[in-house]
């Protein structure tokens, strides 16, 4: 998909080869000239000078990859991240809730565990409960584009 999006804004084409295992050793052969993928997936590689990072896909450098440029920097407003977030069912209760978005926000800005996130190149963020559900929708409208763009269909 981060790869979808970046042929949609950058108006070039780029060979898709599905995997139905790991790319990675195929990328680390060489057979596979560039692959979008998450840095902690690759970070190890990267520092044992196994793969060459080109560009972060978020919007802002990566601290655990200094001196490598965003993609926005050549493709403006281009930014492609890999989040998570927890979600709990409907009709729980708000104090719960606010329970748990208080201890998890703690943990995401606790000095030792942003260390431990840095090293793996994984950037959590914290957000508010109205900002997180503002961040989903704008993320399903970008995607819903790529999407189309791409003409993917489910399988």
């Amino acid at each position: 998909m981060s790869a979808e999006l970046f042929k949609m804004m950058a108006g070039v084409n780029l060979v898709h080869v599905p995997y139905h295992s790991s790319f990675m050793p195929d990328l680390l052969s060489g057979q596979v000239q560039v692959a979008f993928t998450p840095i902690p997936l690759t970070i190890a590689n990267i520092r044992a000078g196994k793969l060459r990072a080109i560009a972060v896909t978020s919007l802002t450098p990566s601290n655990a990859l200094p001196g490598v440029p965003t993609v926005a920097q050549t493709v403006p407003g281009y930014q492609a991240t890999i989040w998570h977030g927890i979600g709990a069912p409907k009709g729980t209760p708000d104090d719960i809730v606010d329970k748990l978005h208080t201890a998890i926000n703690a943990v995401l800005t606790d000095p030792a565990m942003k260390s431990k996130f840095d090293n793996l190149g994984a950037e959590p963020t914290a957000m508010t409960r109205a900002d997180f559900a503002k961040y989903i929708a704008g993320e399903v409208d970008k995607w819903a584009k790529v999407i189309k763009f791409a003409d993917i269909k489910a399988g």
